[in-house]
């Protein structure tokens, strides 16, 4: 299949080696219900906010927003670019580390406010870790995404998943490549932040900015799955559900974070 819009940057030794590897491997394995690539700007920087389900979805996320012709940058955990060879795989591919639950967080930020201000697409999944949310409807959101966004003055992307955790379940380690499975991805207009943009960032104006965004992903969930979202949204801090790591694995074992 063709991708739908040519790709205008450079891609780099490094992410040229993924798109060679693993385009076909994902052509081969999935079926693709692509809608609204169209949104993503073919230019310029911007935030794609996505929903989570899979630790397999930042493979078949960058495979939608490669054929609609940019080169993704995620928000990677730190402990990936420590790993002998792919650190440097991800490094080189301009890749962002995420120091969480570290006084180092505030660079994760700062990396991606340049990479935006560069005219980059930054990837940033707003709920922080896989869902937690029973059904796998996307939980409440972190502010990174909005304070990205914000500070840059770019546009906000929402996009919604759905079909990767047929492929690897959440926290599992073992692939179901056959048979061939549907990846849904659908991409929406910019999230309505106009009348923020001049307004300081303060909690409650990063609160309102992530409501609009999870509520545009989750919006356009339910148009993939033909299905209504619950009426609340999952808070795993109120639910007493981890934040990281297997969430159904006991307190002293599962220290592996997603």
């Amino acid at each position: 299949m063709a991708n739908p819009r040519r790709l205008r940057q450079r891609k780099g030794w490094a992410f040229g080696l993924c798109v060679a590897v693993l385009e076909p491997l994902l052509l081969l394995v999935t079926k693709r219900r692509w809608k609204g690539g169209e949104n993503i700007p073919e230019t310029g920087g911007c935030v794609l906010a996505l929903n989570h389900i899979s630790h397999l979805d930042p493979l078949t996320c960058a495979h939608f927003v490669y054929a609609w012709g940019r080169i993704v940058r995620f928000l990677a955990k730190a402990e990936v670019f420590d790993v002998p060879f792919v650190g440097r795989v991800v490094r080189s591919a301009g890749q962002i580390p995420v120091y969480r639950m570290s006084t180092d967080a505030s660079r994760s930020f700062t990396a991606a406010v340049e990479a935006v201000k560069r005219g980059e697409s930054v990837i940033v999944y707003p709920e922080g870790t896989i869902t937690r949310q029973p059904d796998l409807w996307p939980m409440t959101g972190r502010t990174g995404a909005a304070r990205i966004a914000l500070s840059a003055d770019v546009p906000v992307i929402p996009i919604a998943q759905w079909g990767a955790h047929t492929i690897l379940p959440p926290y599992t380690k073992t692939p179901k490549l056959f048979p061939r499975k549907t990846i849904c991805m659908s991409a929406g207009p910019p999230v309505g932040l106009d009348d923020l943009r001049d307004k300081p960032l303060t909690p409650d104006v990063l609160r309102d900015a992530t409501d609009r965004i999870m509520g545009d992903i989750t919006k356009l969930l339910e148009d993939i799955r033909g299905e209504q979202a619950p009426a609340e949204r999952f808070d795993p801090r109120k639910a007493g559900v981890r934040l990281t790591g297997n969430p159904h694995a006991g307190r002293n074992r599962g220290r592996r974070r997603s």
